[in-house]
């Protein structure tokens, strides 16, 4: 006979609704957080990819340097080394070209002859570099806070030789004063029996200049001078150069004091490379007189 009105729930079925709330509850708990890390890991991984995209954007793509270029020059007649150096504009002069193509050109780089393949090295490359280097100069120039007129330095003047010219227009014959062998220093390798003028110490190239304004009397071989200049004088006097490697002016030229006659070398009846001066009151040889004395009387300083 049933009970009045007195049901028992079934225990299973608190049991199940127990399991059931526990189940929603583990749900509403575990379900947030994984949702939760998943998205954090697709938001760090859309700023990664983000981040990378943009900086292959902004940085620009690295301009590959200039390649260093060889220009090759075919010595022409006339052609010395300074002179190619100067007109081709290499950085380093004639020793540069000489230490490029020494061995085309052999021991001696005054002996250079016309078709002769030079190699003017890496002129596009030094040119990069002069303007990487003047960008970056300019750059740190800008960077500098400008500094007031008050404090600024007096400019500095830069060191200066000795000099080898003077007002009365005459110059001495290389940039150097240092003599060698003097005049009448007595030997029996002179056929005179004394040296006939002076000897001054330069290597092989050394520019050798007019001591002053006048008329070129003779240019070329002369023997046991080598190849040599001689040139006349206002005053009479007659200037001459010896052992030359090259020579820039002809007979019957003018020139005007310091202008380049030629380079220093070691032709003719020589132990080694020098320039041989002499001052003479006629063109020809045995005609010498002092040439110390002859330039410091015209107010150049010699020695």
């Amino acid at each position: 006979m049933p009970a009045k009105g007195k049901h028992r729930r079934p225990k299973s079925l608190r049991f199940s609704r127990s399991i059931a709330v526990a189940g929603t509850g583990g749900a509403a708990l575990a379900l947030p957080l994984m949702g939760a890390t998943g998205a954090h890991a697709a938001t760090q991984a859309t700023a990664v990819a983000q981040h990378a995209e943009k900086a292959a954007t902004a940085a620009p793509a690295e301009k590959a340097a200039p390649a260093a270029t060889t220009k090759t020059y075919a010595v022409r007649s006339g052609d010395y080394l300074s002179k190619i150096a100067e007109e081709q504009n290499v950085s380093g002069g004639w020793k540069k070209i000489y230490s490029d193509n020494r061995s085309a050109i052999g021991g001696d780089p005054s002996l250079i002859h016309p078709g002769l393949k030079l190699s003017l090295g890496k002129k596009a490359a030094h040119a990069a570099h002069a303007a990487h280097a003047a960008t970056r100069t300019s750059t740190a120039a800008k960077s500098e806070q400008a500094t007031p007129a008050a404090d600024t330095a007096a400019p500095t003047t830069a060191p200066t030789t000795a000099s080898s010219s003077s007002s009365s227009g005459y110059t001495l014959p290389v940039d150097s004063s240092t003599v060698g062998t003097g005049y009448k220093v007595a030997g029996s390798m002179w056929s005179s029996g004394y040296h006939t003028g002076v000897d001054f110490v330069v290597p092989t190239g050394t520019t050798i200049k007019s001591i002053a304004a006048g008329t070129v009397v003779s240019a070329g071989w002369g023997g046991a001078y080598g190849n040599q200049v001689v040139i006349q004088h206002a005053d009479g006097k007659y200037s001459q150069y010896a052992h030359m490697s090259s020579l820039s002016v002809s007979a019957g030229q003018t020139v005007t004091e310091g202008q380049q006659i030629g380079l220093s070398g070691a032709t003719g009846n020589v132990t080694g490379p020098h320039l041989h001066f002499e001052i003479r009151t006629t063109p020809d040889y045995g005609s010498d007189v002092d040439p110390v004395a002859y330039l410091r009387s015209h107010g150049v300083a010699v020695g």
